[in-house]
């Protein structure tokens, strides 16, 4: 048996999401093929046990972690003994402190597998303003962009950003997700305060072009290999894709598969997999375009190294679309994470060669 370790909730203003996707792999898991072990962290940093996440949970998103008995975190992820053949973590963290490569630096370090993508990739893809560069320089194509630290905001940055995207832009944290901290200037004189919006969330601010365009995203699945689901579309309620419109039952509308031209959807599913590679991801992502019809085509928004798991999230309806369902997805991230964690451990148990021989 497989011992799934979920871990859930972290100290990023996505704490509730987190929560929420969690519930959903929770109620979905087999288990009679895991041992499962929610694990959760708190607000404020701690880890605490959480057996009973499900009850939590289930009143809702509003729903923060419980108090619980307080576990130090590399015991909490370590291979248990008793039945337990193989142990797999599972981390469901959104945004900073657990979706960047930090936790699964400490994973690294306790030498357990775990789903998804490694320390490099997830703090490349977590910022979006370096992953955009990456990107740039393989050659993806996508909107204008800037980028700004705290501290070092020219004072006629309004004019930079006139001449180099125009009017209007978004203005985004470039370490967040789920839309928080993003606002859409329309004018010069809203733009120190969307800044000041973004910084309150990370140091470092993404200014980009607003492009007036469809919204469509992938998913990919796969280590060495990786595969792309058929395309979704996200047809927003609100002026743009924001919190409310990604996580409320009454929000953004989803069209599974896409209405878009068979070489449209082939072209993004091949755009995908290229961006997914790109940014060094591994096991799963969720990869977001602007589809401009009568323009640039596709534009790649960016790429999702945890996507959501909720069950408005587009990443486990288009793999149904595609044919492979809920718990069968989760069966196949643990497989890939167990598969990447034996290729890397053959490496590392390499006998290193003696000094002075060749």
């Amino acid at each position: 048996m497989i011992r799934l370790v979920v871990l859930f909730g972290g100290q990023s203003a996505e704490h509730e999401v987190s929560c929420v996707t969690a519930a959903s792999v929770l109620d979905a898991v087999d288990r009679g093929r895991y041992d499962v072990v929610p694990i959760g962290i708190t607000p404020e940093g701690r880890w605490v046990q959480a057996g009973d996440a499900m009850g939590v949970l289930a009143s809702g998103a509003k729903a923060l972690l419980p108090s619980g008995a307080e576990v130090d975190p590399l015991p909490a992820v370590l291979p248990a003994a008793g039945g337990v053949d193989q142990t797999v973590v599972l981390p469901l963290l959104h945004g900073p402190m657990g979706e960047d490569g930090t936790v699964q630096g400490l994973l690294e370090l306790a030498g357990v597998p775990y789903v998804g993508t490694g320390v490099l990739g997830s703090a490349l893809a977590m910022d979006k303003a370096k992953a955009k560069e990456v990107c740039d320089r393989a050659g993806i194509p996508g909107p204008r962009w800037l980028a700004r630290r705290d501290g070092l905001v020219e004072d006629d940055l309004d004019r930079t950003v006139g001449d180099a995207l125009g009017w209007p832009v978004f203005v985004k944290p470039a370490n967040m997700g789920s839309s928080v901290g993003v606002s859409k200037v329309k004018v010069p004189d809203d733009l120190a305060a969307a800044i000041a919006l973004a910084l309150e969330y990370d140091e470092w601010v993404l200014i980009e072009e607003a492009v007036t365009a469809r919204e469509i995203e992938c998913a990919v699945l796969g280590n060495l290999s990786p595969r792309a689901s058929v395309m979704g579309e996200i047809v927003p309620k609100a002026e743009f894709y924001d919190y409310d419109d990604k996580y409320s039952g009454d929000g953004a509308e989803l069209r599974i598969p896409a209405p878009i031209p068979a070489e449209v959807s082939d072209a993004a599913r091949a755009l995908a997999v290229r961006a997914f590679e790109a940014v060094r991801a591994e096991g799963f992502a969720r990869v977001d375009f602007f589809y401009e019809e009568d323009g640039r085509g596709l534009l790649l928004n960016e790429v999702n190294t945890i996507p959501g798991f909720t069950p408005y999230s587009m990443y486990p309806q288009l793999w149904a679309a595609t044919g492979l369902a809920y718990a069968d997805l989760i069966d196949e991230l643990v497989r890939l994470a167990i598969e990447r964690h034996e290729r890397r451990g053959a490496r590392r148990g390499r006998p290193r060669p003696q000094l002075g021989t060749s």
